[in-house]
């Protein structure tokens, strides 16, 4: 692929980095990404993704843009009040970006829709807010293949973890026990800060983007923890599990990309 002269315009200030290149470009050009969720963490890491240049993306999530997401998912404006979160966001996201393939997926992600969603993907990152679905997301990216970014957020703490299955600890092999009912509460118990969740989801692209590229090394076998409170950050090493039961017989070479 051949980038045009319209492309070295857009994506000119990536493409002087000296970490960047020609190359780098056309693989996000090239490159599928599927997001979960349209939300607080969905909206940043869909425009950042759509606006470095990622030629084709789904964004998966069955829910409707009530009034209290507006503080924190900028990809939802007032007048899309109802509509479902999927369609809203690829509205956005195509003004945004016109050469990038965008699609909806009003669904919810469940364990028997998950893997044919990925399938093709190049990238999945996982932008959902429940325990169930990371677990989902996680075994259905391990069982593909597909590298992954998971991401939480919580009143002011994050965390970020980049995934290659068959390469570095998965989600299960960091978090093997699902939390007991009750035992974390939702966002609607414990709130969230709108800048919070940006920041999470900023760096949850910024990971995709070395994972897709190699332009920079991804921070696999570790979990990025940020506290907003303070503008901390602490990176916690992580292992893979031989006994885990989504990745541990996942040989390399079914990796994507």
């Amino acid at each position: 692929m051949t980038l045009s002269d319209a492309d070295l315009e857009r994506y000119s200030r990536q493409l002087v980095l000296p970490e960047w290149s020609g190359e780098a470009q056309t693989r996000l050009a090239e490159a599928s990404a599927i997001v979960v969720g349209a939300g607080a963490l969905g909206s940043p890491a869909l425009a950042y993704l759509a606006g470095a240049g990622v030629g084709r993306i789904g964004v998966v999530d069955d829910g409707e843009v009530e009034l209290s997401n507006l503080p924190r998912q900028p990809l939802h404006f007032s007048p899309d009040l109802g509509n479902k979160k999927a369609l809203s966001a690829i509205a956005k996201l195509s003004l945004m970006n016109p050469s990038a393939i965008v699609e909806p997926y009003p669904a919810r992600l469940e364990e028997m829709n998950a893997q044919a969603i990925f399938t093709g993907a190049d990238i999945v990152l996982d932008c959902s807010d429940t325990f169930e679905t990371r677990y989902v997301v996680n075994d259905a990216c391990c069982a593909l293949g597909i590298p992954l970014v998971e991401a939480g957020v919580l009143g002011f703490d994050g965390l970020v973890m980049p995934i290659e299955p068959g390469e570095s600890a998965c989600y299960r092999c960091a978090f093997p026990v699902t939390p007991d009912p009750g035992s974390v509460p939702s966002c609607r118990e414990a709130g969230v800060l709108g800048p919070v969740a940006g920041i999470v989801g900023s760096i949850q692209a910024l990971e995709a983007l070395k994972l897709l590229t190699r332009a920079v090394p991804p921070l696999t076998d570790r979990i990025v923890q940020i506290d907003a409170r303070t503008l901390e950050q602490t990176i916690v090493a992580t292992s893979r599990r031989p006994d885990c039961p989504a990745c541990a017989r996942v040989p390399a070479a079914t990796q994507s990309g």
